[in-house]
C-alpha cells in the first residue's frame, strides 16, 4: 500500500471536490483547477474528506495511486491558500521591475529581458532584487520561477544571478585561491 496514497484528504470548508469521467475538478476562494487521472485509480469524495484507491494491485496501479492523491491534495492547497516562491536576484545593476502584463530585467546583459506574465500567475517585485511569483497552481508557480531563474542562473564565483531564497549558492574559489 502506498504510504502517501492510502491517506486521506481532509476539505477546508467552501472547497467543492468533483470526480466525474476520469476528470477531478476542484474549487475554492482563489480559482478553479482541473486535472485528469488514470484509469488504474478511484477518487471518492465524501463531504469532508477525499480517498484515492488504486483499482488493481499493479506496478502502474500503485505509481499512480501516490501521484493522484498528491496531485488532488496540492489542487486543494492551491485553491484554499495558494502557492509562492520567492527568487533573489543578486549582482551589481541587476534588477526587476513589473510593468504592466511584463517583468522588466536588467541582468548584465546589453539589453533588458521582456518576460511576459502568465494570466495565472500574479509576479510582484517587492524591491528591486526580490522577485515573488504566486499562483494557483503548484506546477505553474514552479514551472514560471525556472523560467525566470534560467534567463541569469546563479554562477559559482561571485554568486550573480537569479535564485530561489532557500537555494545556497557553492562558492568556487577563484583562479588566484589555488596559489601558495
Amino acid at each position: 500500500m502506498s504510504r502517501i496514497g492510502k491517506l486521506p484528504i481532509a476539505l477546508p470548508k467552501g472547497i467543492t471536490v468533483k470526480a466525474v469521467d476520469g476528470v477531478v475538478s476542484v474549487e475554492g476562494p482563489k480559482g478553479k483547477l482541473v486535472q485528469n487521472y488514470r484509469p488504474e485509480v478511484e477518487i471518492a469524495v465524501s463531504a469532508d474528506q477525499v480517498v484515492v484507491t488504486r483499482k488493481e494491485d499493479t506496478k502502474e496501479g500503485r505509481s499512480f495511486h501516490g501521484l493522484y492523491r498528491q496531485l488532488i491534495n496540492n489542487m486543494i492547497v492551491g485553491v484554499s491558500t495558494g502557492f509562492t516562491r520567492k527568487l533573489q536576484i543578486n549582482g551589481v545593476g541587476y534588477r526587476a521591475e513589473v510593468k504592466g502584463k511584463l517583468l522588466v530585467l536588467n541582468l548584465g546583459y546589453s539589453t533588458q529581458i521582456e518576460f511576459m506574465i502568465p494570466s495565472d500567475v500574479q509576479i510582484v517585485c517587492e524591491n528591486p532584487s526580490t522577485v515573488v511569483v504566486s499562483g494557483v497552481s503548484k506546477q505553474r508557480v514552479g514551472q514560471i520561477s525556472a523560467e525566470i531563474r534560467s534567463l541569469r542562473a546563479p554562477e559559482p564565483y561571485k554568486g550573480k544571478g537569479i535564485k530561489y531564497d532557500t537555494e545556497v549558492i557553492r562558492r568556487k574559489v577563484g583562479k588566484s585561491g589555488g596559489k601558495k
